[in-house]
C-alpha cells in the first residue's frame, strides 16, 4: 500500500494570474485558483457541466517555479497535498481547502 495519505492530482485551467510574494522571512509564496470541469448527462439526454474551483499554493522554489510558467488560462497538471485553513475573521470564519503544490506541469 501506498504510504502517502494526503496526496491529490487536479487537471484544470487557471482563473487568474499567480499572485507572488516574497516574504520576509526570505521564503517565496504563490496563490492561484485553477477550475476544474465535469461533465453530467441529464435524464434527456442533455449535458450538463459542472464547474469547481480549487485554491492552490505553492512555496520557496516551486512558488518562483509558479510565477514564471503559469498564466491565467494556462491548463496545468498539479499535485500536491490538501490543507484546510480558517480564514476570515470574527463571525466571518471560513474554512477553506487548498492544495498545496508539489509539482505542476503545463498541458500543450
Amino acid at each position: 500500500m501506498n504510504s502517502i495519505s494526503n496526496y491529490v492530482q487536479l487537471i484544470g485551467n487557471l482563473g487568474r494570474d499567480v499572485e507572488f510574494r516574497d516574504l520576509d522571512n526570505g521564503n517565496a509564496m504563490a496563490r492561484v485558483s485553477m477550475a476544474t470541469k465535469e461533465v453530467f448527462r441529464e435524464t434527456g439526454g442533455s449535458k450538463r457541466v459542472e464547474t469547481t474551483w480549487h485554491y492552490l499554493i505553492g512555496w520557496g522554489k516551486v512558488a518562483e517555479m509558479m510565477q514564471v510558467f503559469l498564466k491565467k488560462g494556462s491548463t496545468v497538471v498539479v499535485q500536491g497535498k490538501l490543507r484546510h485553513q480558517l480564514v476570515g475573521e470574527g463571525d466571518k470564519k471560513q474554512l477553506r481547502t487548498e492544495i498545496v503544490v508539489n509539482e505542476f506541469r503545463l498541458m500543450q
